[in-house]
């Protein structure tokens, strides 16, 4: 008999801490149980997190454990990673381990029956490849845990790398991750590597597979059967055992940061869970976050830099078009003449387009020109974008729908204007403009699964579609075979969103969307439409200086106290509304927090705590949510995070109405 704590499957707050039960003598720690809780009638989940411990309460108090769920069951270095997730996010403890679980009923482990095809040859590297190749191998051979980052230029061959990394870590009897920012390239790239290992060997994990697809393939991975992962960021959570890589590929994109609970940055886990199995870690962009490349510039990661493309492919050729000269010649429309020309040209011989908007739907506002009032939101308060096929104005934050009035309800003028381009109208405009050309459209409304996505990429890829419209999906990683111009419709619409990475998103979108053109030789072009030309964020996009921008950002950062100097870290009061839908309630919590963080004995020097705001985009209809954020100088977060926690475990003892939530450098808010 042992006697053990377990975290229980409660989503309450009440609940977030450590249980102790006693166990058979054969309990592992990440054992799945079954465990009798209070006055529940029936048995609730558990998961083991300890063993051998010493009880601080009377034997005779203590329950047993009833079941033990072995094939469910997770492992060791899956629960010291959960715990960690805990000190440095400010997560619930059972939150960060169900990210390990998956849901459904048990099925039987079978092996899946595959019918492989002869495998694909390796092909020959470039001396940049084999450079890349020969370093990470040996970190692989040897098990020396390094991390990699490599800035490779579009079409550079960093996947083929990646290839050969799996292969060494395959070779060593280990497991391989491949993490990508979108569900749509899991599929793409998991063919990729089937080819090349065999689909038995390769699962993939994302969040569109169905409830028992998800199972499945968890089960393959968790019994060794599939040695590949490929997946979006929450496939870094697989149960595989023996990591010998981790491989994040366009680490730079925004989506590997998780803006729901629990919020995670996905590099910090994948680089956790690295260090526990001396794993190598692999990351790679063409357009490398400041932090990383800063992480690299200090030693904390081994730089590889790939900077020419492979076989007869160059790089495209970038001009910029000054949309203030279009206006001053009469062109009111979106396209300019140029763009339009090369379009018309590029289609006519036998080449294809991209046409980049980073806008969806079809107009970005529905306005009154007599009085000025603007659609928004009831609950967000932000603009509602009109989506022509739905006939709906549409809030892009929490997806609620709603029927353009007839009359304007503020005056009554009868004539509505919609305002702004998104890709639903830059597609009707196209076809419009080019009627000889097959359009499609490519962003977040027209691939809602896997199976619509497939659809679309394989008509492009097949030359059945000449012109692909679409958003910031288009920017992430996608590989095509003819494309002849890039259209970069409004290049500095990201430049006035209000956060600090704007210029860095920016220049990553350009560079991104830009190396999609000229994949398989031949001259490429990339037309790029902007009203502020002369934006060195801009300029430098279209030249292809990274290390130019990087500088420039860098500097910037430094003088400004943001990341990678620091940590930002918003801190947020979310309750009830009451009749008179007041805020009393979540201001005094939050003012009183940050009271308390301002009187800390070890506050650090050139730390900065913003007041509080109530926050009306992420509210709601039912709730009050008031922030503050705090700019904590580099390497002090964890003191903030135990504060933190420290402050919730007060309000629980209050029994508190109002839920407290943390999130570290989050996207979109200062």
């Amino acid at each position: 008999m042992k006697y053990v704590d377990v975290v229980i499957d409660n989503k309450s707050e009440y609940m977030d801490s450590f249980f102790t039960y006693s166990a058979p003598d054969d309990i592992n720690v990440g054992d799945k149980v079954t465990i009798p809780l209070a006055r529940k009638s029936k048995d609730v989940d558990g998961y083991v997190v300890s063993i051998d411990t010493v009880p601080s309460v009377e034997l005779d108090k203590i329950k047993g454990i009833t079941g033990i769920e072995k094939d469910r069951s997770l492992t060791p270095e899956i629960i010291d990673t959960a715990i960690w997730m805990k000190s440095r996010y400010g997560v619930k403890y059972i939150d960060a381990i169900k990210m390990f679980d998956v849901t459904g009923k048990r099925i039987p482990k079978q092996s899946r029956e595959y019918s492989e095809t002869k495998l694909e040859t390796e092909p020959m590297l470039s001396d940049e490849q084999n450079y890349a190749v020969t370093q990470i191998s040996d970190s692989i051979y040897n098990a020396l845990g390094k991390s990699f980052l490599i800035h490779g230029v579009t079409n550079s061959g960093k996947t083929e790398v990646y290839m050969r990394a799996v292969k060494s870590a395959l070779e060593r009897g280990k497991t391989a991750i491949i993490l990508v920012p979108e569900i749509a390239l899991s599929s793409q790239i998991s063919e990729r590597f089937s080819k090349r290992f065999g689909k038995g060997q390769v699962a993939i994990m994302h969040s569109k597979l169905k409830t028992s697809e998800r199972l499945a393939e968890w089960i393959r991975i968790k019994s060794g059967e599939a040695k590949i992962v490929i997946g979006a960021r929450t496939a870094v959570f697989v149960p595989a055992s023996d990591i010998g890589v981790i491989i994040i590929d366009e680490e730079h994109e925004s989506t590997y940061k998780s803006d729901h609970n629990p919020k995670y940055e996905t590099v910090d886990v994948a680089f956790k869970r690295a260090q526990y199995h001396n794993a190598t870690l692999v990351l790679g962009s063409a357009t490398p976050s400041i932090v990383s490349y800063n992480r690299a510039m200090e030693g904390i990661y081994q730089l590889i830099e790939m900077k020419n493309r492979i076989g007869k492919s160059i790089m495209p050729e970038v001009q910029i078009v000054d949309m203030r000269d279009e206006l001053r010649s009469g062109n009111s429309g979106i396209i300019s003449t140029k763009l339009l020309s090369s379009i018309e040209q590029t289609v006519n011989n036998g080449d294809q387009v991209i046409l980049f908007l980073n806008r969806r739907g079809f107009s970005t506002q529905v306005l009154c020109p007599e009085c000025g009032y603007i659609m928004m939101c009831p609950d967000c308060d932000i603009t509602l974008t009109y989506h022509k096929k739905d006939d709906a104005a549409i809030c892009h934050y929490c997806g609620r729908k709603f029927k353009v009035p007839e009359t304007c309800p503020k005056c009554g003028n009868d004539n509505l204007s919609f305002i702004g381009t998104g890709t639903e109208r830059l597609e009707e405009t196209i076809e419009d403009l080019v009627p000889t050309a097959k359009v499609e459209r490519f962003d977040l409304d027209t691939a809602k699964n896997s199976s619509e996505i497939k659809k679309t990429l394989r008509r492009f890829n097949s030359g059945k579609t000449n012109i692909l419209v679409g958003t910031q999906i288009l920017a992430k990683g996608l590989d095509f075979k003819n494309v002849g111009l890039v259209g970069i419709v409004l290049a500095d619409s990201s430049l006035n969103i209000p956060d600090y990475r704007s210029p860095e998103r920016t220049f990553q979108l350009i560079t991104q969307v830009s190396g999609r053109a000229g994949r398989e030789g031949g001259k490429s072009k990339v037309i790029l439409q902007t009203y502020q030309p002369e934006d060195d964020t801009i300029k430098k996009a279209a030249k292809g200086d990274y290390f130019g921008f990087y500088e420039q950002e860098l500097s910037h950062r430094k003088n400004m106290n943001y990341p990678p100097f620091s940590d930002i870290i918003s801190v947020a009061f979310v309750d009830k509304k009451g009749l008179k839908e007041e805020y009393s309630s979540t201001i005094d919590y939050a003012n009183d927090f940050r009271n308390y963080l301002i009187s800390m004995k070890n506050l650090p020097t050139n730390t900065t705590i913003y007041q509080p705001k109530v926050d009306l985009q992420r509210g709601g209809a039912d709730r009050n949510r008031v922030f503050f954020m705090i700019k904590a100088p580099r390497g002090t977060r964890g003191g903030f995070v135990s504060a933190y926690m420290n402050y919730r475990e007060l309000m629980i003892r209050h029994r508190s109405t109002c839920h407290i939530e943390l999130d570290i450098n989050p996207y979109g808010i200062i």
